[in-house]
């Protein structure tokens, strides 16, 4: 399944979920069923955001963007992350109303049913979308993934709450979990929109990538050539690579370039879609980059 698809699912599991956390809302009066309803509905809008910047993202380079429009991506979880800080900032203030106004929480285990089997479908989606977003390096899956677990824990946290207001009688808990639930979330917008600032700086590729490559240029070292001013880069699911490779001056260019050919083919293998560049120099000759 294409990471498109997991997203459009995405929609259609927010709307479900919408609408089961809504009557569950509705029939009970509870502020953290309310709260959670709420977040369901920030899923459902980064979703859509996402969804259309995985699309853009998957444009080829045109003239204007020769490198393409791979780091759209980044937009897509700093949009969700910024979401998310809001909706929790939005929970606090509810549930502190509620905390100086008590209200009773009806119906509670028709509430409870209806959340248990909303956070069930969030969190089977949840699980597939990051296993498929760490297989795609794809920032915009990923940052659907961490919102929909915070949905997760947030419904976690509310039945939990309930269930604490049926057995004590204490209507105040209701509004207590609401709180924690919302700094839960917030904790989880501020890493989104940490991580995709991040990505907009060109970051380095990731650890195990940049080891594989390594190991790859050390097995051709051996080979009368050597390599320096190696450079990486990530934009979204592209993953760039630059170097210097020096061979020796009594080799002829084509076999220097026969070798260059070898090097990136090793490369690619070692870590799938990657981008080399990798500037000739005779052995005896020093770039300043």
């Amino acid at each position: 399944m294409q990471a498109s698809s997991y997203l459009k699912l995405s929609v259609a599991v927010a709307i479900a979920t919408i609408a089961l956390k809504g009557a569950a809302w509705w029939w009970t009066g509870s502020v953290a069923l309310a709260a959670d309803a709420l977040e369901s509905l920030v899923n459902l809008a980064g979703a859509l955001f996402a969804l259309a910047m995985l699309t853009l993202a998957a444009r080829p380079p045109d003239e204007g963007h020769p490198y393409g429009h791979h780091k759209a991506e980044f937009f897509s979880g700093g949009f969700e992350g910024v979401l998310i800080v809001f909706a929790a900032l939005g929970i606090i203030w509810g549930a502190a109303q509620r905390l100086i106004h008590p209200e009773p929480v009806e119906a509670l285990d028709l509430g409870v049913g209806l959340t248990v089997l909303s956070t069930a479908l969030n969190g089977g989606l949840a699980y597939a979308m990051l296993r498929k977003a760490r297989a795609l390096n794809s920032m915009a899956l990923e940052a659907d993934a961490r919102h929909l677990f915070a949905d997760v824990w947030t419904s976690v946290g509310v039945v939990v709450g309930l269930i604490g207001v049926r057995l004590t009688g204490w209507g105040w808990l209701d509004a207590a979990v609401a709180i924690v639930v919302a700094l839960n979330i917030l904790r989880e917008g501020v890493h989104l929109v940490m991580q995709s600032s991040s990505g907009l700086m060109d970051a380095a590729i990731d650890p195990a990538a940049l080891a594989a490559i390594q190991a790859v240029l050390d097995h051709f070292a051996a080979k009368s050539i050597r390599f320096d001013h190696l450079v990486t880069r990530s934009a979204g699911q592209r993953r760039f690579a630059d170097l210097h490779m020096h061979a020796p001056a009594d080799w002829t260019l084509g076999r220097a370039a026969a070798m260059r050919g070898e090097v990136e083919a090793a490369m690619l293998l070692a870590v799938p879609g990657l981008r080399v560049t990798i500037q000739l120099l005779p052995t005896d000759m020093e770039a300043q980059s």
